[in-house]
């Protein structure tokens, strides 16, 4: 599989909302637009299709330079149109977009591979990745590197910032060799306020004449240590006002998202399962080890973290828990 190369808008493109894209795209497309300065800025969107807010930023800022000329030239990558059609993360019988760039077999590691000669064939001004979440958090950017420069490209966007060492299969580690790389999490889909921050973000960028460097003291830099996911065929449920349920293998609490990037003390209670049988999840760090035990405790039927944390990326959308994460779980740089 190969990206399709377009030099422009194609005609009627920039009319269509995500989920429409399939029926003028015949799949993943890269974008070449002309602008004053070079080298371009990348940008992708809908890597994953249920994640709007970078297409619809992107169709906000071609608006406010209708007629014009874009200050700096960009490329557009546009990913999974197929998932978007039916407002999905990803298909069922496709890989992860946001998991194929590094060693991927198959037609998605093909057009991953493609992608990325493409990109390097060019100087690159930097590149930004956009996407949504599916919980309530903040908006944050995720860096791939603690260099000056992609700490502030990522403070333009968020005081909160999220050193992202695995999984390295990402675009943005994929691109960080050819230019400084950076992950927009734009809060959840159809929220304007995302739209509208990811667009001045984006036409902000364009601006810029050179990049730019701040102190490290100019962001709240966290790393992630560890991520929890959920056991093949687990079954599981949000605990709520209605109690544990004696037929599931897992109760969440229904709340936590509201726990997204608070430091929570040991001892906070994270979910309940049935006592005396193995944890419903897995909890691996950054090397693949598991360290299930570094970081929960039981208590009867209670599951509490075992020192202090920060989670991240909660969600409370069944599908997404299973195709991706429960959650990740963080530590505050100094």
């Amino acid at each position: 599989m190969k990206a399709q190369v377009h030099h422009g808008w194609p005609d009627g493109l920039l009319d269509c909302a995500a989920h429409e894209l399939w029926a003028r795209l015949e799949g993943p497309a890269l974008i070449h637009l002309p602008g004053e300065r070079s080298p371009a800025m990348f940008v992708s969107v809908l890597l994953h299709g249920n994640e709007m807010v970078g297409w619809d930023a992107l169709r906000l800022l071609m608006e406010r330079y209708a007629g014009r000329t874009l200050p700096r030239s960009m490329i557009v990558f546009v990913g999974n149109v197929e998932a978007a059609r039916f407002r999905l993360r990803r298909l069922d019988t496709q890989p992860d977009y946001n998991r194929i760039w590094k060693g991927a077999d198959g037609p998605e590691g093909d057009l991953a591979r493609d992608v990325v000669a493409h990109a390097g064939a060019q100087p690159l001004f930097c590149s930004v990745d956009v996407h949504n979440n599916t919980g309530v958090n903040p908006h944050y950017a995720c860096v791939t590197s603690e260099d000056a420069t992609s700490l502030a490209l990522a403070a333009r966007f968020s005081r909160p910032v999220i050193f992202v060492h695995q999984p390295d299969t990402v675009l943005a580690r994929a691109l960080a060799p050819l230019a400084p790389a950076i992950i927009l999490e734009a809060g959840r889909p159809g929220e304007q306020r995302g739209v509208e921050h990811v667009a001045e973000y984006l036409d902000g960028l364009l601006q810029l004449d050179a990049l730019p460097t701040v102190p490290a003291s100019a962001v709240d830099l966290y790393r992630t240590v560890a991520s929890v996911k959920l056991k093949d065929d687990v079954r599981f449920g949000f605990t709520g006002n209605e109690g544990v349920r004696e037929d599931l293998d897992l109760h969440l609490l229904a709340e936590f998202e509201h726990f997204n990037f608070e430091e929570l003390d040991a001892g906070t209670l994270f979910a309940h399962a049935p006592e005396g049988a193995a944890l419903p999840f897995t909890v691996t760090d950054d090397d693949g080890r598991d360290v299930a035990e570094q970081w929960f405790v039981r208590d009867g039927d209670d599951v509490r973290f075992a020192q202090r944390v920060v989670p991240a990326m909660f969600s409370p959308d069944p599908r997404i828990l299973r195709q991706d994460v429960v959650c990740y779980l963080m530590e505050r740089l100094s």
